[in-house]
């Protein structure tokens, strides 16, 4: 299929992490046919992190409630079905004037059959095992052969499929350089060093089951800024704010909280910049595998052969010798999958990737000594 002068559509709207694991979908399209048009509907949320990319011509930005979302309430399922229609409609009217070729539904639900629906005319392909009737708005199913599990892998399979092989340059996010001066003016504003390593640390997911405890995380903190002068920076939305301002004062160190301090873009160069990721499994954790940066990460509910940082050099904490790793659960009585795990080892781990990497001349260093 040879998709030079094609208008593409790819369906992937959310979440964070399930929005990056995508993106070298659209970088193998548009390297092996640079003459075709790449849209991209995406949550308004979730936008900002494409919007630096080459690879994609344009950002179709939509609005939905999460039903997904712990915190919110049944009416939400009534708001999010009134936000679909909506979008339906201007999707219909968008389409009308500007029809696309080729749709690409990666987001394997109902609501985006239904986006796909809307373009008529278009051949849509999507996964063979969709949920939610999803395979019946479809015109082609894709197969993922076994084994195939991590999301990033199962999404190549569209690339596979339409003649595009992925590469390993395809495996990268694009950060813009007004994004790096922000994050820079940030740290620079807030006195942190640049000679000694920067450890982004997000303490934050919306589930809660995926989330260690406070105490925990201010010991990490502190074994790794007051004994191996570690900088500290608590990253995360503006609602983590005051979580992670509990964490600081229950650490007693003096380390930056740049929730609500940056945009998704600045906070993936901030992510960028840093020598490494101490964290849960949670959107970030993706951005700062896709920007090159070392990752721990802490698991428990989830699956990191799935959803795990994606490429080599990374490392995952979890309490292997419980039978209910991988649950899924979004709420439970019982957390002893993440309480269990000991700051100190954390620490040494995170000590053990640091000193197997060459510290990197990345921007923040460079512009530091300008």
């Amino acid at each position: 299929m040879d998709l030079n002068s094609k208008r593409v559509l790819i369906i992937k709207p959310s979440s964070l992490g399930d929005v990056v694991h995508a993106i070298p979908l659209a970088h193998a399209i548009k390297r092996t046919y640079p003459s075709c048009y790449v849209a991209w509907i995406v949550q308004n949320a979730s936008a900002g992190i494409l919007e630096n990319d080459p690879s994609i011509d344009e950002l179709i930005a939509i609005s939905i409630p999460s039903t997904s979302d712990p915190s919110a309430g049944r009416a939400i399922y009534g708001k999010a079905a009134v936000a679909t229609v909506a979008a339906m409609r201007d999707l219909r009217q968008k389409f009308r004037s500007a029809p696309f070729d080729l749709v690409l539904d990666l987001h394997a639900s109902f609501r985006s059959g239904l986006f796909a629906w809307v373009a008529r005319g278009a051949h849509r392909i999507g996964f063979s095992d969709a949920k939610e009737l999803n395979t019946l708005f479809q015109d082609e199913h894709v197969v993922c052969p076994p084994g195939v599990i991590h999301a990033v892998d199962k999404n190549v399979e569209f690339a596979r499929r339409l003649g595009a092989e992925p590469r390993q340059e395809d495996l990268r996010l694009f950060v813009g350089k007004e994004q790096r001066n922000r994050a820079l003016r940030l740290l620079r504003a807030n006195g942190v060093a640049n000679d000694r390593p920067l450890a982004y640390v997000n303490a934050c997911a919306r589930w809660e089951t995926k989330l260690w405890n406070l105490e925990a995380w201010a010991k990490l903190c502190r074994i790794l800024k007051v004994h191996h002068s570690v900088n500290i920076v608590l990253g995360g939305a503006p609602a983590d704010r005051a979580h992670l301002e509990a964490i600081r004062s229950a650490s007693r160190i003096d380390c930056l909280v740049a929730a609500g301090e940056l945009g998704l873009g600045e906070s993936a160069a901030l992510l960028e910049f840093s020598d490494l990721y101490i964290g849960v499994d949670s959107g970030p954790m993706h951005i700062a595998a896709f920007v090159g940066t070392p990752v721990v990460a802490l698991f428990g509910p989830t699956d990191p052969a799935k959803v795990g940082p994606y490429g080599e050099g990374h490392r995952i904490l979890r309490r292997e010798e419980l039978p209910c790793l991988g649950c899924r659960r979004r709420a439970c009585d019982d957390r002893r999958c993440m309480d269990g795990l000991d700051p100190e080892l954390v620490a040494r781990v995170c000590l053990e990737t640091l000193g197997s990497i060459s510290r990197r001349e990345s921007c923040i260093f460079n512009s530091f000594k300008s």
